[in-house]
């Protein structure tokens, strides 16, 4: 049941992720559409070609999305938080087995367990340090220069992946420990990458 509820968890934050990075791209591709565009406007304005179409467009705002390399860095941000919950508790992270596959299954759940309290003690402490970032940009008011919306809007978003994160990271810890103290497989891998 609560393996459950943390994999649905995950999963949503994964598709929440996959929405902003969709999002991102169809917004990338726009703005190099209207700068090329707008490129190709003064271009017809200078040579007098349609010159009065070309102004008139011009005049309309085609080009560039205004501030869209801070959008993709808030937003690609956020994306890399919002899949870590799943790549963990999937245990979708690479692994190379050369010398594990000769150690015994002990070993292994043993080896396995404390692998990921590592993980869960670095997600615990990005999701701190990127907290105490939040709160430093909310208190210093800063702004993002084009767009003008406050730094810490991203941290904040970010933050709630990397909370995540770290929560189905403990999770995971606890129940690798607890299988490498009983020897019973309490969760077998959802997916796993090998490599």
């Amino acid at each position: 049941m609560m393996h459950r509820f943390f994999l649905k968890l995950s999963q949503v934050f994964a598709y929440l992720g996959g929405l902003m990075l969709t999002l991102l791209v169809v917004m990338t591709c726009v703005s190099v559409v209207g700068r090329k565009l707008n490129d190709l406007l003064h271009d017809m304005v200078a040579d007098g070609n349609m010159a009065g179409l070309a102004q008139a467009l011009l005049d309309a705002n085609i080009g560039a999305i205004n501030g869209d390399f801070e959008l993709i860095e808030a937003g690609i941000a956020f994306s890399i938080f919002a899949f870590l919950p799943l790549c963990q508790i999937t245990n979708g992270h690479a692994s190379v087995d050369i010398f594990t596959s000769k150690l015994s299954a002990r070993t292994n759940r043993v080896l396995r367990a404390v692998i990921e309290v590592v993980f869960a003690m670095v997600l615990v402490l990005i999701a701190v340090q990127l907290s105490s970032g939040m709160f430093s940009k909310l208190r210093s008011g800063q702004t993002t220069f084009l767009l003008q919306f406050p730094v810490w809007w991203a941290y904040a978003l970010s933050l709630t992946g990397a909370v995540t994160a770290a929560i189905v990271a403990i999770y995971m810890a606890l129940i690798r420990i607890m299988e490498s103290l009983t020897g019973a497989t309490i969760l077998r891998d959802e997916m796993g990458a090998e490599h």
